[in-house]
C-alpha cells in the first residue's frame, strides 16, 4: 500500500506560501522515510504549477552540476535532448532562471546535502543565484534533505544561507489516528502497540501487514538480518552526525538501555560528564534525543537545571536499541521465536510508555481547544525522590495544576488508583513546585486501557476528575485534528 495521508498542516503552510504574491524560498528537512519528498510531490500535483524536480547524489561536483543542467534542460526542451555542459553553478542557475521565466513554477531540489557534500560551495552559489535571479519572481523553491545535521546548519547565522529561507520547518511522524489509515484491520489497542514499535514513519506503516498479529509482523519484519529495519539505526545515525557517529551511537544505546540522567549516561559510557554534555546537546539539537525537566521546575528555570533526563524521540530507534541490537546473535541465527519470546516479556510495559505520551498529547491539544479547567504553559510529567507523576499540565499563571495517572493494565481501573493518586502522590508532586505548592489548586486526570470500576467512577466525581479510556482518547484527538469551521 502506498497512498498520501493525513499532513492537513504541512499543505496549508505550503498553500499559505503559494498564495502570497511572492518568491517562497522554503527548507523541509525530518528524519529518513517520514515523508518529505511525498510531501512536496503531493503538494505540487495539488498546486497544478509545473514541477523542477531533481534529485542530488553523492557526485562529483562536475557530475552534480551536469545531473541538475540535464534536468532543467529537459524539463524545457523535453526528454532526450543532450544539455550543454557547464563549468560553473551561476550558469546552471542562469540557465534555469532564463527557461523558468515570469511563469510560477514549484522547484524541488530533493536530499541537497548530498549534493554539499559533493561541492560544500554549493550553498554560496544558490544564494547568489536567490538574491540576483530567482527572489523577485514567483517560484518556490524548496530544499529538501534527511540528513538532519546538515540541513540545520544551512540556516546557521554563519551560513551562505542564513536569512533567505522564507519558511523551514521540520517533518514530524504522522500522529497516532492516522495509524487507522495504515492498519483499518487493527483495534485500537493494536495500533497503540504498533506505534511503540514504528511511530508514525509512512514508510514503516506501509510494510506492516494488519491480516497478521502485531507478534508476527515484528519477527518477519524487524528481525530480519538484512534489510531497511536493520540499516536505518545507523542510517539515521549518520544522517544527522558525519563524524564521531560511534561515541554518538553507544550515547543512544545507553539511553536506550535506561540510562537517562546524565550522570548515569556518562557511567554507562565510561566517559566523564563534561565530555558527555557535548554529544547530547548535539543530540538534542538533531531531534534524536529529547530532554525532559520535572514540569513543576518553573520554565526560567528550564535550562539551568541539573534535574534533567533524555529520552529518545524515535520509536524505532527505542525498540531497535531496546530489544534488537542487544540480541543481534539471535537474528544472525534466525532464532526469531526466541528473540520474540525475550521481547514479548517487557513487551506490555514498552507499549505503556507509548500510551502515556499518548495521553499528553491529549492533555495538551484539550488544553489548546480549551478543554480543560486551566490554562496550559506546559505538558509534562514529574519525577523527584519522593514521587513521580505520569502526566503534568501547569497554568504558572493562575497557579493551578492537572496531575494524571496512566493505567495500561488489562482489567478495569479501581478505586485504589484513584484515591492513591490524589490523597498520597499528589500532595508531594505539589509539595516540590516552588514555595512547597502554597495556593496551588489542583486537578486530576486518568487514563485507561479499557475503562473504570463503578468504585473508581464514583470517587473520581467526588472530586471532578477527568476520566477517560482509550477509545475516548482517539475519538477526542480525531475530533481535534480535523480542521474548525471559520
Amino acid at each position: 500500500m502506498s497512498h498520501f495521508v493525513d499532513r492537513k498542516e504541512e499543505l496549508a503552510i505550503l498553500e499559505g506560501l503559494h498564495n502570497q504574491d511572492a518568491a517562497q524560498f522554503v527548507m523541509v528537512h525530518g528524519r529518513r522515510r517520514v515523508g518529505k519528498t511525498t510531501l512536496l510531490l503531493h503538494f505540487a500535483e495539488q498546486s497544478g504549477l509545473p514541477v523542477l524536480y531533481w534529485i542530488a547524489g553523492r557526485d562529483t561536483p562536475e557530475v552534480a552540476r551536469q545531473s541538475l543542467a540535464r534536468v532543467i534542460w529537459n524539463w524545457a526542451h523535453g526528454e532526450g535532448n543532450v544539455a550543454p555542459r557547464f563549468s560553473l553553478w551561476e550558469e546552471v542557475f542562469e540557465m534555469a532562471a532564463q527557461v523558468i521565466g515570469s511563469q510560477p513554477v514549484i522547484f524541488i531540489m530533493d536530499e541537497f546535502p548530498d549534493a554539499v557534500h559533493s561541492d560544500p560551495s554549493l550553498p554560496s552559489h544558490l544564494r547568489a543565484a536567490w538574491d540576483r535571479l530567482f527572489k523577485n519572481n514567483h517560484i518556490m523553491l524548496a530544499l529538501c534533505g534527511s540528513h538532519i545535521g546538515m540541513m540545520v546548519d544551512l540556516n546557521r547565522y554563519d551560513a551562505p544561507l542564513y536569512g533567505r529561507f522564507t519558511h523551514r520547518f521540520l517533518l514530524e511522524p504522522l500522529p497516532f489516528h492516522t495509524l487507522r489509515d495504515f492498519l483499518p484491520r487493527y483495534d485500537l489497542e493494536e495500533q497503540v502497540a504498533v506505534n511503540a514499535v514504528l511511530g508514525g514513519i509512512p514508510a514503516y506503516l506501509e510494510r506492516w501487514d494488519d491480516q497478521k498479529s502485531v507478534g508476527t509482523n515484528i519477527k518477519q519484519l524487524l528481525f530480519k538480518r538484512a534489510g531497511m529495519f536493520q540499516s536505518d539505526p545507523f542510517l539515521l545515525i549518520s544522517d544527522v552526525v558525519r563524524r564521531e557517529t560511534q561515541t554518538y551511537e553507544i550515547v543512544l544505546k545507553a539511553v536506550a538501555a535506561g540510562h537517562h540522567t546524565p550522570s548515569d549516561i556518562s557511567k554507562s559510557v565510561g566517559l566523564s560528564s563534561s565530555h558527555i554534555s557535548p554529544y547530547l546537546k548535539r543530540l538534542v539539537e538533531l531531534y534524536l534525543l529529547e530532554r525532559r525537566v520535572p514540569a513543576t521546575i518553573p520554565p526560567a528555570k528550564w535550562n539551568v537545571t541539573n534535574i534533567s533526563r533524555y529520552y529518545l524521540r524515535d520509536p524505532y530507534l527505542r525498540f531497535y536499541f531496546h530489544f534488537i541490537e542487544p540480541n543481534k546473535y539471535l537474528v544472525e541465527q534466525g532464532l526469531t521465536n526466541r528473540l520474540w519470546e525475550k521481547v514479548s516479556a517487557q513487551f506490555r510495559s514498552f507499549v505503556a510508555l507509548t500510551f502515556e505520551e499518548l495521553c499528553r498529547t491529549w492533555t495538551l491539544h484539550s488544553g489548546q481547544a480549551g478543554q480543560l479547567p486551566l490554562g496550559l504553559d506546559v505538558v509534562g510529567t514529574h519525577w523527584s525522590p519522593r514521587v513521580q507523576i505520569d502526566v503534568v499540565a501547569v497554568d504558572w499563571q493562575t497557579k493551578q495544576i492537572l496531575l494524571g495517572e496512566c493505567k495500561w493494565g488489562e482489567g478495569q481501573v479501581g478505586r485504589k488508583v484513584i484515591t492513591d493518586l490524589i490523597e498520597n502522590r499528589a500532595p508531594k508532586a505539589i509539595a516540590d513546585l516552588p514555595n512547597a505548592g502554597c495556593g496551588w489548586t489542583a486537578y486530576y486526570a486518568f487514563f485507561a486501557r479499557t475503562g473504570f470500576s463503578e468504585a473508581a467512577i464514583i470517587e473520581a466525581s467526588r472530586h471532578q476528575a477527568i476520566l477517560r479510556t482509550l477509545p475516548e482518547l482517539y475519538q477526542e484527538l480525531l475530533a481535534m485534528s480535523k480542521p474548525q469551521s471559520p
